[in-house]
Order: structure tokens, then sequence, then C-alpha cells
């Protein structure tokens, strides 16, 4: 197989690295890790010319693996949008304040759920993702659900559906550099980092047949469409080197 690149990466070793459930051991999330920052490296030194991607959620996404239904990314959060110890994400009652539509490019739900399995390495900086209770309530619902279909041009459609939901602040993980998470298919969650800081995470995910990803939103709003924005290639370089330097770094 061809590696522009020069990284060979396995999802299925990876996943096993990482051992969600059985509590991997530090020696082996440093492996991982160092996987990570090697393929920021070579974006980084024009080795692999992979710009990131903009995501409706806020942070840079870059696709490192596409297996048929696995993939690997490395998440950049740049921490504009982080909350420390607030009670919610944006709104105050655990259940994200942003509404489909709201914010620039239409981005989608602070609140969403995935139609795959994640599980997620801290590479730098903290991360906490708190879970939300969702329950059916067609007579004093709080929001309502959306589907969002993401198409392989890059473009997101949030559609509105006719499930109405009560939306309640679950738990709460808060997840450091080295640390990894798992967020199960269909758990609605907010994923924000902390204190204003950067943080990185490499991401892997299995998408399950039949299900769709979903995202709450406001009762009476409808939906839309946007495209995600291809970052060029000098914009991609700054936000990768930044990421090894705090990676390479003496820590958080």
């Amino acid at each position: 197989m061809d590696l522009p690149h020069g990284i060979d990466i396995d999802y299925d070793a990876l996943h096993a690295l990482l051992a969600p459930g059985a509590g991997p051991p530090p020696a082996d999330r440093t492996v991982a890790s160092d996987l990570a920052a090697a393929a920021l490296r070579a974006v980084a030194e024009g080795r692999w010319d992979l710009p990131a991607i903009r995501h409706p959620l806020g942070f840079l996404c870059l696709p490192v693996l596409r297996d048929g239904a696995k993939g690997v990314c490395v998440h950049l959060f740049d921490g504009e949008d982080a909350e420390e110890d607030a009670g919610g994400a944006g709104s105050g009652d655990g259940t994200g304040g942003r509404d489909a539509g709201d914010g620039p490019g239409g981005r989608v739900p602070l609140v969403h759920a995935h139609s795959w399995s994640l599980v997620s390495l801290v590479l730098h900086g903290r991360v906490t993702n708190r879970s939300v209770r969702v329950v059916d309530d067609p007579v004093a619902p709080t929001h309502r659900v959306y589907e969002v279909r993401s198409g392989p041009d890059g473009t997101d459609e949030v559609r509105r559906t006719a499930r109405l939901v009560r939306a309640e602040p679950g738990g709460s993980e808060r997840s450091t550099s080295g640390d990894v998470y798992v967020v199960g298919p269909g758990e609605f969650h907010a994923t924000v980092v902390g204190g204003g800081r950067p943080a990185a995470t490499l991401v892997l995910g299995a998408t399950l047949p039949g299900r769709s990803d979903m995202s709450l939103g406001p009762l009476r709003g409808e939906g839309h469409r946007s495209v995600r924005e291809i970052c060029d290639r000098e914009e991609t370089v700054v936000a990768v080197r930044a990421a090894l330097r705090r990676i390479d770094g003496p820590g958080d």
C-alpha cells in the first residue's frame, strides 16, 4: 500500500492499544500518542498533504485514516468555546445552549449523539465530556431531536424530526493528557475543553449500521445545510505545529 505520509496506521492495532474498558497501561497509551504525533509531524514537515477540516462543532479535524466503517482522526481544539465548571455548555442548563442553525456557518448543536462508537485519547490539554439524559416527552419537551447526515463532499444536512424530548444534565468526566474516554453510539453528550486552553485528542470511531447521528435543537427550529470548510496549507500547518509544541512540552 502506498503511504505518501510514511506512517502505517492500523485501526485494529491502535484500538487494541487503547483497550476500552480494560484500563490500557500507560505504555500503550504512549505508543498511541507517539503515533498521533508522528502523523502531525508528517503534516507539519510537508511530507503529508492532509488539510485540516473545520468541524461544525468548533474544532479542527485531521482525518488520518478512513478504512470503510472505521476511522482515525486528530481533533484540535483552540479553547475559544471552553467552559470550566459551568453547569451547562453555553446555556447554563447542562444541555448546550447552541441551537441548530445558531452561530457562524449554521453550526450544529453542541449536544449530540454519534452513530458510531468513540474512543478518545487526550494528547494534551483538558477535555470534559458532559453526558445528557434524554427522555421522550411530547407533553413538556425542552428540545427537538435533529438528524445529522454528513456527505462525503463535506456537506452536513441537519434534518428536523418529530421526536420531542426532555434533556437533563447527566454526569461529567474530565480527562487530561494520557487519559482515555469512551462514548457509546446514541449517547447524547457535549465535549468542552478546560480553562480556555487548547487541547488535542486522538479519536477512533467505528460506524454501526442502521444508526444516525443526532443532535438537540430548538422545538420550533428548522433544518439547514452547511459545507465544512477545508483549511489551506498554511492554516493547517500553523495549527498542527502549535499542537506539536504542546504535545512535546512539559505537560499541562
